[in-house]
């Protein structure tokens, strides 16, 4: 399985920022948008430009940006966009397991194994926001399980566990 642990983000705060500090280089960015693409190919899907730039805009960002976040800066990019070009966007990167959205904080993340089809849980730090994707599939599993075992067919999973995350729990966060 392929590292991961470089797709990382800070929600805290709710501006999108591309000036600010990165947590992936643009080589692991360029690495991802080929994959994405490969991903698309292989599906039939079509990668369009404003698709990929949009994951490019949620790769490169230091926290899960908002749909609105990603708006303004396309808009500064191209010109007046409507909210159905992001959306739609948003929505084929869904659609195509490329990112995940973060229900509590209606944000979006790059999926870290968009290859593989599974449910994903996050944990969020309280104290600073960082979020992290994880995957477990006794989870997923256990829950089913019970949903059953109450009459209910489990569809879909949204797990996000809230704590603090190491930096914050030791005081070794950097402002």
């Amino acid at each position: 399985m392929a590292d991961t642990n470089w797709l990382r983000y800070n929600v805290s705060t709710v501006v999108f920022s591309p000036s600010a500090k990165l947590r992936v280089t643009p080589q692991q960015v360029e690495i991802a948008l080929a994959r994405a693409q490969r991903i698309c190919t292989l599906r039939g899907a079509r990668l369009t430009p404003m698709r990929r730039r949009v994951l490019e805009l949620i790769l490169q960002a230091d926290q899960p940006p908002k749909a609105y976040a990603l708006l303004a800066e396309l808009e500064q990019e191209r010109g007046r966009l409507g909210p159905s070009t992001v959306y739609r966007a948003l929505d084929f990167l869904l659609a195509h397991k490329l990112i995940h959205r973060v229900e509590t904080s209606n944000a979006f993340v790059a999926c870290g194994d968009a290859e593989h089809s599974h449910q994903s849980q996050f944990v969020i730090c309280e104290d600073c926001g960082a979020t992290e994707e994880i995957q477990d599939d006794e989870i997923v599993a256990s829950l089913r399980r019970l949903g059953e075992r109450r009459g209910f067919a489990i569809e879909r999973q949204v797990i996000e566990a809230r704590g603090l995350c190491p930096a914050c729990r030791t005081g070794q966060r950097q402002a």
